[in-house]
């Protein structure tokens, strides 16, 4: 048994040869880092999103350029994650300032409620319509970020299935999202959720088990959960085409069609949240593009 550590959390786990991780740094790589005071956030008016591991000086971020960020101090990193998987085409991208500056001396603010709206916005719904063809789109809400789109798939499910007259219709099935101590801390998951296995093959996978064998036992398990909770009852299936905070993880062979057909066969909506792979992150312009993925609908985000 061994302790393994992340920032404050720390967890006994039987594998010897677990790493010791930390998101805190030693002071003397944090003077290099950073100008800052080292009081850390504890000490400053912002709140950070994750408390845990922010007990030491803040990594101030000055600048971009391209692949690379600077702190304050000037000192440059390649900056590997893109912010968080943001800056596809890299920092400071003179397009897309000129665009945004353009813009911001046009109107830098307009609503679309009360039946108006602005020309970028239509322009910009009627160009993600035509981009998208893994399936067939014909609308796109706009919402600030993407933990909004998905949120919003919940209402426009709800709202689709009580307008078909089946009110019963509320459960979501989704995947492991990786993150349990977010539930714990905030009452979580809801009532209306049902988790189904996450397809981590490497992890996961029996002994001599190949890739579509486990693809097909997980599709066996999702089937016997709808069946046990009522087809009736569940209104959508949500996933990630890669697993994102879970470790970047590819689905196994034959997931997604598996799955597909599971759904199709219950009459149960599949939400694609693309989230952190659309706009080429993967190679194709779209994740549902490269593993056959069709969906009914589709989260999109964090596209600069």
């Amino acid at each position: 048994m061994c302790n393994l550590q992340i920032g404050s959390y720390t967890k006994r786990v039987g594998d010897s040869r677990a790493l010791l991780l930390r998101w805190t740094s030693t002071n003397a790589v944090q003077s290099a880092d950073t100008s800052v005071d080292r009081n850390g956030f504890k000490e400053n008016n912002m709140m950070p999103p994750f408390p845990a591991g922010s007990q030491s000086d803040p990594l101030v971020i000055e600048k971009s350029e391209g692949s690379y960020i600077y702190d304050v101090n000037g000192k440059k990193y390649l900056e590997s994650l893109a912010g968080l998987f943001c800056t596809s085409l890299g920092g400071s991208e003179r397009r897309l300032v000129d665009a945004a500056t353009k813009q911001l001396n046009t109107l830098p603010f307009y609503h679309s409620f009360w039946n108006r709206t602005t020309k970028p916005s239509l322009e910009l719904a009627k160009e993600l319509v035509e981009m998208y063809t893994a399936s067939k789109m014909k609308k796109v809400f706009f919402t600030n970020s993407g933990s909004e789109a998905n949120d919003t798939q919940v209402k426009l499910v709800w709202y689709y299935n009580n307008a078909l007259g089946r009110p019963n219709k509320k459960k979501f099935i989704s995947r492991y999202y990786a993150i349990p101590r977010m539930h714990q801390n905030f009452d979580l998951p809801m009532p209306f959720t049902l988790y189904t296995d996450c397809p981590h093959y490497w992890r996961f996978h029996l002994p001599g088990e190949t890739e579509e064998q486990f693809s097909t036992r997980l599709a066996a398990n999702l089937e016997n959960l709808i069946l046990k909770e009522g087809p009736e009852t569940i209104a959508a299936f949500i996933a990630e085409p890669v697993i994102g905070s879970g470790g970047v993880i590819p689905p196994p062979e034959g997931y997604f069609e598996k799955v597909q057909a599971i759904l199709k066969k219950y009459d149960i909506l599949f939400i694609a949240d693309e989230v952190i792979t659309a706009f080429g992150r993967t190679g194709y312009m779209f994740a549902c593009d490269k593993y056959n993925i069709k969906p009914d609908l589709v989260s999109v985000a964090k596209v600069e």
